[in-house]
C-alpha cells in the first residue's frame, strides 16, 4: 500500500472513484495562442499556476490568452495531497525582478485583469507578501487600468504580512480554503481551517473595501453537509465570491477522487452558498479559483 492510500484508510476516506463522467471531458491545450503564451512565459522565466497544477482549463484559457501568474518560483515548501505544484526547499532565495517580468507579461497578453498566485514560502520571514505588493505595483505602472487579483498563502497567520499585500489594494483578496476541516490533515498538510478563516475574517476588518473571495474543491471524501457547513463559515467571515468545482486528481502522487459531483449537485451547493449571504457563488465541475475571475467580479458588482 503506498503513501497515499494508507493515509486515506487512516481517516477512514471512501474507495477512489473510476471513470471520469462526459461533463468533466476538455479539450487538449494546442493553438497559436497557446504556443505564443507559453514561448512568452518561458522567455520572461515565469511560471503559471495553469501549468504547475495541471489545470483542466488551460486549453480553454490560453487560446484566449488569459492565464494565472505563479510568482516566487515553482517550489512549495508545503506538501498538500491534492496539489501537483513542485515541493522542496527554495534556499530563501527571492527574486526581485520578477514583478516587472509579470507585468511585462501582462502588457504582452492585453490583459485588463490579471491573476497572480504563488506557492507557499514558508522559509521566508513575510511568506513572501511584499512580492506581492510589488507584483501589483509594477502592473498598476504598467497598465494603469489593469484590475489585479491575488491569490494568496496563509502567510502562517501573519498579520503583518497580510496587511503589506492589502497596503497595495488588490482589486480581491483572495485565499482559498480548498476543503473541510476533517480532510485538513491528508489534503492540506502544514495548513489550519481555522487559520484561513481567520485571514479572510481579518482581510476585511483591515480593509473593508477590498472583496474577498474563497474556492472550494469537492471530491476529495468529504459529506456534502460538511462543504455546506463550510459555506455557512465562509459567508460568516463576510466572503463576497466562492468558487466551487470538483476535484481531479493531477497525477498518481495525489489523493485520488473520491467522487465526481454531479451538475445537479454543484447547482445545489450554489443555492445553499447564496442561501448563506455569499454574494456571488460560481459553483461547476470545472469551477477554479482563477477561472473567469473577471466575470466573478463584475457580478458582484451588478
Amino acid at each position: 500500500m503506498n503513501s497515499v492510500m494508507g493515509e486515506l484508510v487512516q481517516i477512514g476516506l471512501p474507495p477512489a472513484a473510476t471513470r471520469r463522467p462526459e461533463w468533466l471531458k476538455v479539450r487538449i491545450p494546442g493553438g497559436d495562442n497557446y504556443f505564443d503564451l507559453k514561448r512568452l512565459m518561458r522567455g520572461l522565466s515565469l511560471h503559471t499556476v495553469c501549468e504547475s497544477a495541471r489545470c483542466p482549463n488551460m486549453g480553454e484559457c490560453w487560446q484566449h490568452r488569459t492565464a494565472t501568474f505563479m510568482i516566487l518560483g515553482e517550489l512549495c515548501t508545503r506538501r498538500c495531497g491534492f496539489c501537483a505544484v513542485p515541493k522542496g526547499k527554495p534556499g530563501g532565495e527571492v527574486d526581485w525582478a520578477e514583478p516587472e517580468r509579470v507585468a511585462e507579461a501582462a502588457v504582452g497578453m492585453g490583459l485588463k485583469y490579471v491573476v497572480v498566485t504563488s506557492v507557499d514560502r514558508d522559509d521566508l520571514e513575510d511568506g513572501g507578501a511584499m512580492i506581492f505588493a510589488r507584483t501589483l505595483e509594477a502592473l498598476r505602472r504598467r497598465i494603469p487600468a489593469c484590475q489585479v487579483e491575488v491569490l494568496i498563502p496563509d502567510f502562517r497567520g501573519s498579520d503583518a504580512a497580510l496587511e503589506i499585500v492589502l497596503r497595495a489594494r488588490p482589486d480581491v483578496l483572495n485565499h482559498n480554503t480548498e476543503t473541510v476541516p476533517r480532510l485538513y490533515p491528508v489534503a492540506r498538510r502544514g495548513s489550519r481551517y481555522e487559520r484561513s478563516l481567520r485571514l479572510l475574517r481579518r482581510s476585511r476588518e483591515i480593509a473593508p473595501a477590498i472583496p474577498t473571495k474563497s474556492g472550494l474543491m469537492v471530491g476529495l471524501g468529504e459529506t456534502f453537509a460538511e462543504v455546506c457547513a463550510v459555506l455557512t463559515d465562509l459567508a460568516a467571515v463576510g466572503v463576497d465570491i466562492v468558487t466551487i468545482g470538483q476535484y481531479l486528481r493531477p497525477s498518481g502522487e495525489q489523493l485520488p477522487v473520491a467522487r465526481f459531483y454531479s451538475p445537479g449537485e454543484f447547482a445545489a451547493l450554489k443555492r445553499e452558498g447564496e442561501r448563506t449571504g455569499i454574494r456571488h457563488v460560481e459553483s461547476g465541475p470545472l469551477v477554479r479559483s482563477s477561472y473567469h475571475a473577471h466575470e466573478q467580479s463584475q457580478k458582484l458588482n451588478q
